[in-house]
């Protein structure tokens, strides 16, 4: 019965898009091109079988909408947005095929993949298993290029896949076991990129390359070596190459720097509507780089047609106000993040004492009961988000609300007695309990320092925690040394955004629950032994922390939906128990602007990074701009 259950899942999945288009129609905009023979005719640019989605009324071609980003580097912001991936979340959070025409999955382990025929990247060359055998011969498994070796997620018990080429549209991947961590990975908002344009590349390998030419190439970029510069050349992600070859929606047309990055349709994207009508809709995205602390000014003056980056709830009021005057809606999106706010203790702290009294349950568990949520939501929040802890959130088939509220529960005389049978009964002139050492109890939070948020809700814990004898400080800093302190066991606690996928299915993966990366804030040298396969970090030494990997590995080698489900769960209760991050407040409404003109922008959706990809899920691409 599982199994036939699990394999219903699978049909789902590869289940065809009913849309049917009508004949090709040209773009107005590269019309001109198509006539003086720059470009072939839109029959020509789109796959055989394009991935088809249903037109709405009134939907057109054409138009510029502008975006406010912080820094040149959130240029990367149109990969995500795009969120043209292998496969992709849909609006209801269910992995389709996308670049793929279809895939077919046999016991979770084998996978077959069908590209379109006659898909080509934005340079006109065809997209075909050349661009697969590329990334994983010659540069996956290029130890000059890749010191590491494959992707994690591509191995499984440490053994790479079988690939088996079957012809130009059809590439297969088969495991001894399976393989549950492989969709997620190439369907996420930074996704596991299993292919490159090789045809492009391969002038920058020293396998193919002609020598003298790759020799000018290196001096050229001042790279310094054939791997550096094919390292340089070759990023999916960053938008840093204008040259690389892409199959997004918008290509990136500006070279840095540059205050006003231009982003123009790719004239080879996959996607038209049952019009027949070639997508994106939009001509350009034009990303102006502004001081992250005046994009909410910009965009509540009407500089951006689409912004929710760098946009808070505090600045809903002030955004409103300015929307009929410059034409555009103020929307209140669902976040879907775990925790919108979550401290970190440090268990791989360096300090011995400290270490010793954050790795005892009850020091955490005393100081999440010593929180006031109420307090916070009603006074940050306006009551309109969820006290709780770091966990699934009411949407997800997961939830359940023991998760929510274990642990937090305002109890300043519970967390009192916990402390005490810790044994830091014994406090200062000031009233602050003292460590073993006789040091006060006084916990350095360390932050990030982007926003007033943060500071506003330590404020208040501070308050609340006083009453337990704990003093709390913050201390503000970049994001990039915050994680290099933490990364080195010098913070003792952070404060950071929860689970990123706080919604998640049971056959997402739940590698956040477990230690699996060094960023996450909780156990960082963890996370960097799992990621270096030992080489760096340190082992986990709890025996929790041994069950949740044990656990993650079981989920890995399953592909049975009640399987995974009861996984979940027992990692979910496992982290709730050992309170492994100290969640404040959840379900944070995000403001999302939109200009008034500009169409087919979801009234309510989710904002969320992975799975969602913010706006991607959504598809961007199919967002249109009303005739004047």
């Amino acid at each position: 019965m599982m199994r036939r259950i699990a394999l219903l899942l699978l049909a789902l999945l590869v289940a065809p898009f009913v849309a049917q288009a009508q004949t090709l129609q040209e773009t107005p905009s590269l019309a001109a091109d198509v006539q003086s023979g720059k470009l072939p005719s839109v029959a020509k640019r789109a796959p055989q079988q394009p991935l088809v989605v249903e037109s709405q009324p009134g939907a057109r071609s054409g138009g510029d909408i502008n975006m406010l980003m912080a820094s040149a580097r959130d240029v990367r912001m149109m990969v995500v947005y795009g969120n043209a991936r292998l496969v992709a979340y849909d609006d209801k959070l269910q992995l389709k095929p996308d670049l793929l025409e279809k895939i077919d999955i046999e016991e979770g382990r084998i996978f077959t993949l069908h590209l379109r025929q006659g898909h080509r990247w934005s340079d006109g060359q065809p997209f075909t298993t050349e661009d697969f055998r590329y990334w994983w011969d010659d540069v996956a498994n290029n130890r000059e290029l890749n010191l590491s070796g494959p992707p994690q997620d591509m191995l499984v018990d440490g053994e790479p896949p079988r690939i088996d080429i079957i012809d130009a549209q059809t590439i297969r991947y088969t495991w001894k076991q399976p393989n549950a961590n492989f969709l997620p990975s190439i369907a996420g908002a930074s996704p596991m990129w299993i292919f490159r344009p090789a045809h492009y590349l391969k002038k920058f390998h020293v396998k193919y390359a002609d020598a003298k030419a790759l020799e000018e190439a290196i001096e050229k970029e001042r790279a310094g070596t054939w791997p550096r510069l094919h390292n340089k050349l070759d990023d999916m992600y960053r938008n840093e190459n204008r040259d690389l070859p892409r199959l997004d929606p918008w290509i990136p047309t500006s070279r840095p720097p540059t205050q006003r990055f231009v982003f123009v349709r790719n004239p080879y994207y996959h996607r038209i509507d049952s019009k027949g009508i070639q997508l994106p809709y939009l001509d350009r995205v034009i990303m102006n780089i502004a001081s992250g602390s005046l994009i909410p000014l910009k965009t509540g003056s009407g500089e951006a047609d689409l912004q929710a980056r760098y946009l808070r709830f505090d600045n809903f009021t002030f955004l409103k106000q300015g929307s009929k005057q410059y034409g555009f809606d103020v929307r209140l999106w669902q976040t879907a993040r775990g925790s919108h706010m979550a401290l970190f203790p440090n268990f791989n702290v360096a300090d011995p004492e400290w270490r010793k009294v954050i790795r005892d349950v009850r020091f955490r568990r005393a100081l999440s009961m010593a929180i006031d949520r109420e307090e916070i939501n009603e006074v940050l929040f306006l009551g309109l988000a969820i006290p709780a802890n770091n966990t699934v959130l009411p949407a997800s088939p997961l939830f359940k609300p023991e998760y929510q509220k274990a642990w937090a529960q305002f109890d300043v005389a519970a967390a009192n007695k916990l402390l005490d049978e810790l044994g830091l009964g014994k406090r200062d002139e000031r009233g602050l309990r003292t460590l073993p050492d006789g040091r006060p109890l006084a916990i350095i939070v360390e932050t990030a320092g982007e926003n007033t948020e943060e500071t506003d809700v330590l404020q208040l814990i501070h308050d609340s925690w006083i009453k337990i004898g704990v003093k709390l400080y913050s201390k503000p800093q970049s994001r990039d040394i915050l994680r290099n302190r933490v990364f080195a066991g010098e913070a003792l606690m952070s404060v950071w955004s929860g689970l990123e996928n706080g919604v998640p299915q049971p056959g997402s993966s739940p590698s956040e629950l477990a230690p699996t990366s060094q960023v996450q804030l909780q156990w960082p040298k963890w996370g960097q032994f799992f990621e270096t396969g030992g080489r760096n970090g340190e082992a986990v030494d709890t025996d929790w922390g041994k069950e949740l990997m044990a656990l993650l590995q079981r989920w890995q080698r399953s592909f049975v939906a009640e399987e995974q489900t009861k996984i979940w769960h027992q990692m979910l209760q496992i982290n709730i128990d050992q309170v492994t991050s100290i969640g404040i407040i959840a379900g944070v409404p995000q403001p999302v602007v939109v200009n008034n003109k500009l169409k087919n922008v979801p009234e309510k959706g989710i904002y969320n990074w992975d799975p969602g990809a913010f706006f991607g899920m959504y598809r961007p691409d199919s967002f249109w701009l009303a005739a004047q």
